[in-house]
């Protein structure tokens, strides 16, 4: 029987383990940089035997105009290149495999951090009824601007390029975000999306700005090195319900599997909220892909064992608990009790409530 702690092929990467760290924004970079304390943080849940088997890294924003948050890293510049290299080196060291996140925020961002105090890009030029993160800590979403049929080409671009230097960085693969209302999630749902050219009106139309990314990455870095995060039914960044969600994800995930991808990766439900906002099947979805299936949400121990066992998921991804138990592995393992979360440390600061939660060994003595 297969077990959460069974090693895996995924794509062309190996892990130890079916346990991931689901990628968590924290702003702690400088200047959209990486730094040594970011390096320590990831380390410490990078070792396999006591952490995860895969890490997904933060959010990364792929251009300047893809920020939406104070203090987020970028993949974008060679000086972001170079600085995510201590991150790549360190998880590596510890014998764990690390892939970046690739983040357009779309319409999810403040003037205050766009280049020039521009009006940030979405599928429309509807306002997101949401809040981010700026110097003056959470305010709301500024106007956006829809990104002209023209300039898509443009945006497809700097995902495949993220994608070359992520590689170059060092990383063992990418996911693109396409989730939680950000800017890919923006074109594929009749919510938000009210486009009339070739990227709005029919699921095809609105599929197509994701599947033109995923064709680009996993042609410039390998479809074994790349994954996709979807998220058919979250309600989270003003992403109302599409008109058919489950019609609208299974053409995606149809449109997008002979690209060889190394994994899907599913939020079931409301991200860090209910599983059952919206009735949903994941198993068709699941279906349309032979590729590694990694799913989210509110799992604990028995349910991630449960799920993995059963084959309804090869891997298992945790999110706040990696956050507070840097040996989260070591814990789900030995069924060992789980350090408490300190929400009011999650955004900004520095080694507070990020690099100081301690392991089991250090909780016991």
């Amino acid at each position: 029987m297969r077990s959460l702690f069974d090693p895996l092929q995924i794509g062309d990467i190996a892990v130890a383990n079916r346990i991931v760290m689901a990628p968590l924004t924290r702003n702690r970079a400088i200047g959209q940089l990486p730094n040594a304390l970011m390096a320590t943080y990831y380390r410490q849940r990078a070792n396999p035997a006591t952490g995860a088997g895969l890490v997904i890294s933060e959010a990364t924003q792929i251009s300047p105009q893809g920020q939406g948050y104070l203090d987020t890293p970028g993949i974008h510049s060679p000086e972001q290149v170079a600085a995510w290299r201590q991150v790549t080196d360190a998880v590596h060291a510890e014998g764990g495999r690390i892939v970046v996140q690739l983040w357009h925020v779309g319409r999810i961002s403040h003037v205050s951090l766009q280049p020039g105090g521009a009006a940030p890009l979405s599928s429309t030029n509807k306002v997101a009824n949401s809040k981010t993160f700026a110097a003056e800590g959470f305010v709301p979403c500024s106007q956006p601007r829809a990104l002209r049929t023209d300039e898509l080409p443009g945006i497809v671009e700097q995902y495949r390029l993220a994608a070359r230097n992520a590689i170059a960085a060092g990383f063992d693969g990418v996911e693109v975000h396409a989730a939680n209302g950000y800017l890919i999630d923006q074109f594929l749902r009749d919510s938000i999306n009210d486009r009339a050219d070739a990227y709005g009106g029919s699921i095809p139309n609105r599929a197509r700005l994701l599947v033109e990314v995923m064709t680009a990455v996993a042609r410039e870095i390998g479809g074994g090195r790349t994954g996709v995060r979807l998220s058919p039914v979250t309600p989270v960044n003003d992403a109302g319900q599409d008109s058919d969600a489950q019609a609208l994800f299974e053409h995606a995930v149809q449109q997008i599997a002979p690209l060889g991808l190394a994994f899907i990766h599913v939020i079931e439900g409301q991200t860090g909220g209910p599983r059952d906002v919206a009735p949903f099947d994941y198993a068709a979805l699941r279906r349309h892909f032979p590729g590694a299936w990694m799913v989210n949400n509110g799992y604990g121990r028995a349910m991630a064992q449960d799920s993995v066992a059963a084959g309804a998921a090869d891997l298992v991804a945790f999110g706040r608990p990696f956050i507070s138990n840097p040996d989260l592995g070591r814990r789900l393992r030995e069924d060992a009790p789980w350090n408490a979360l300190n929400p009011a440390l999650l955004y900004g600061g520095g080694a507070a409530g990020y690099t100081d939660y301690p392991t089991l060994d250090v909780a016991t003595a």
